[in-house]
């Protein structure tokens, strides 16, 4: 082998392993659907940001959201419009929370959340219990 083919071959055997190691899965890179519990139908992207399509309205979504943030004690720090889409910055002691709603139709929004507990590390669970919770709020409403 020459040494380029040599080099290739270690970098492509360095990055296999680094990606078996962190627990990446090589295959099925457009998400994986939670199917456990309330979390049915909770989606993750790839950077395991939580999302999920709900058919309601965004202003009625958007009521729920706050509803669920004030039950689970997370605070809301900024907000934000921009063309169909609304932002939220929330933050627990430990976590820094984006939501973004979007408006798919007039009664379908998309939510979407990305829980960040430092520059790495994500939460899942607390991305999906608040879309969990948040849709739990529009059942009561109907």
């Amino acid at each position: 082998m020459t040494n380029s083919v040599k080099s290739f071959f270690n970098l492509s055997t360095l990055l296999c392993l680094i990606l078996a190691l962190s627990g990446c899965a090589v295959l099925g890179l457009a998400g994986a659907t939670a199917v456990s519990g309330g979390a049915a139908g909770v989606d993750y992207t790839f950077t395991n940001v939580a999302y999920k399509t709900i058919s309601y309205p965004a202003a009625d979504v958007e009521a729920a959201l706050n509803k669920a943030l004030k039950k689970m004690d997370i605070k809301k720090m900024k907000r934000t419009v921009d063309e169909g889409k609304v932002s939220f910055t929330v933050v627990t002691s430990n976590l820094d929370i984006y939501i973004d709603l979007e408006k798919v139709t007039p009664t379908v929004t998309s939510i979407e959340v990305n829980a960040k507990k430092g520059i790495f590390f994500k939460d899942k669970a607390t991305a999906t219990e608040i879309i969990v919770q948040t849709e739990k709020n529009l059942e009561v409403k109907k």
